[in-house]
């Protein structure tokens, strides 16, 4: 309830209306609309790029509440009732590219600003990433457990935790990459509160969780290196409709990215989640800094 509550408190302070519905043509009438998901993140990310454009001179930016899937962003960016939106470089190089094998930074960078589809632009990413991690708690990672590689020899020995289409997405990778087959695969959630319960207690060893959680240092979890890349990249990058910015709202995005660490973004989520301070605030104060 507190979370939704803060969700309430940002709708109102950024503006409301289904972007749509239309009324927002930011190629036709130069208002950036900036959209985000229903992820609290996404909401951050969205407050920083409208504050960096405001900094660098526009007086027409509007953050919209949360506009739902990548498809429906997609869609509203296309007909230009969004400018722009942060997105994830690997999941957003999937979505264009189905049958994409790449896996790294670099790799994934390069094949999204080959594979966006005429009408959009990618600008620079950030370093920051927000991607998918297997964590162990404290006693496992005791044992010499602190990469993919030491985890799978282990695996028949422990339960795993994570979302639903675990076992479509990453079984038979990890075990091809790895020689990890686990004793047994639980579905918990995405990320969220059952995936941290069920690690916590000891129910699962193994849990898929994101890398700028809150919950990972709270609850002394441990990250696993994954040395033989099975994740792909999610660099922080800013997906534009083309012909909404211009070049000095493209170099003030750009210019937010270089300076957005994976640290900084996993701070943020700390302070939007656990400390419940105003998205507004947390953007200001971020760019004062950078």
């Amino acid at each position: 309830m507190k979370r939704l509550a803060v969700l309430a408190v940002v709708f109102l302070a950024v503006g409301c209306g289904n972007p749509l519905a239309g009324g927002g043509e930011g190629g036709a009438t130069g208002d950036i609309i900036i959209g985000a998901s229903d992820v609290g993140e996404s909401l951050l990310l969205a407050q920083i790029y409208a504050g960096a454009l405001r900094d660098a001179g526009a007086t027409n930016v509007t953050v919209r509440p949360p506009v739902g899937s990548r498809e429906v962003v997609v869609k509203a960016l296309q007909d230009k009732s969004l400018s722009v939106v942060p997105d994830y470089s690997g999941n957003l190089l999937r979505y264009f590219d189905k049958d994409t094998t790449a896996t790294t930074s670099q790799e994934v960078y390069a094949q999204l600003r080959r594979k966006v589809p005429p009408g959009f632009e990618v600008l620079d990413q950030a370093p920051a990433e927000d991607k998918d991690l297997l964590v162990v708690g404290p006693q496992l990672a005791s044992t010499g457990v602190k990469t993919f590689s030491d985890l799978g020899p282990r695996c028949r020995e422990l339960v795993f935790g994570g979302p639903g289409q675990w076992s479509s997405r990453w079984k038979d990778k990890i075990k091809a990459l790895y020689g990890c087959e686990f004793k047994e695969i639980r579905t918990t959630d995405t990320g969220g509160p059952v995936t941290v319960a069920a690690l916590k207690s000891g129910d699962v060893q193994v849990a898929d969780l994101f890398s700028t959680s809150s919950t990972i240092a709270a609850n002394g979890f441990v990250p696993l290196a994954d040395d033989k890349n099975m994740f792909p990249a999610q660099h922080i990058v800013p997906l534009v409709a083309r012909g909404t910015l211009s070049p000095s709202e493209v170099a003030a995005l750009n210019r937010v990215s270089a300076a957005l660490t994976t640290e900084q973004l996993t701070r943020f989520n700390v302070e939007f989640t656990e400390e419940k301070r105003n998205p507004l605030d947390i953007a200001e104060d971020f760019l004062a800094r950078a």
